[in-house]
């Protein structure tokens, strides 16, 4: 016997069903990113064994590090300094924020755009996906964004040295344009909800 407080999904005809089930085509795109974080997590690993085996003395492993850092000195590194440590422990940090980055987009995306997970009551359900909808989701992508090339930028003025003023410059006003940009979807969302709210 059905349960009569269930709620029947209403037929649609044959154009409208079709065009509502092609929402599943972004299925792929969100399986792609699941690839593509699996990918980050090879390369953190990868970069974190080449700082352990660095610190025990492996000069192929401190080569290594200092080529994906892109490092550069006029003296050849032969040791672990605090400078290549502080540089490889952010790019460490810049692939957490992009891996909870694609998180966010899989996750979110897929309960807004595809169909819902039902993951009410579950004990591991993110705070931020009970509220989840294309607004929000964008407000926590341009934040997210900004946390990254915030790390891109704190790299690149650590190892200054190495990238010519212009670069410098167009770097910052690159973040300053993401944080204006990010300032201007908050705004908008809250200038865009407030109608919704007072009624």
């Amino acid at each position: 016997m059905s349960d009569p407080t269930e709620r029947k999904s209403p037929r649609l005809r044959p154009l409208p069903n079709l065009i509502f089930a092609s929402r599943w085509l972004q299925l792929p795109l969100y399986l792609g990113l699941i690839v593509a974080q699996a990918v980050y997590v090879v390369h953190f690993l990868v970069e974190l064994l080449h700082l352990v085996e660095a610190a025990f003395g492996s000069t192929t492993a401190l080569q290594a590090l200092v080529s994906s850092i892109g490092y550069k000195t006029s003296a050849p590194v032969t040791a672990l300094n605090e400078t290549v440590i502080m540089l490889v422990v952010l790019a460490l940090i810049d692939v957490v924020m992009i891996s909870n980055l694609l998180i966010m987009v899989i996750v979110g995306g897929y309960e807004t755009f595809v169909s819902r997970m039902n993951l009410e009551g579950h004990r591991d359900q993110p705070e931020w996906l009970s509220h989840v909808n294309a607004s929000v989701l964008k407000v926590k992508l341009a934040t997210a964004i900004i946390g990254i090339s915030s790390i891109h930028l704190l790299k690149t003025f650590i190892n200054a040295d190495n990238y010519t003023d212009r670069v410098l410059i167009a770097q910052t006003a690159i973040h300053i344009a993401f944080l204006l940009s990010a300032m201007a979807i908050a705004l908008t969302d809250r200038l865009m909800s407030s109608p919704s709210k007072e009624h």
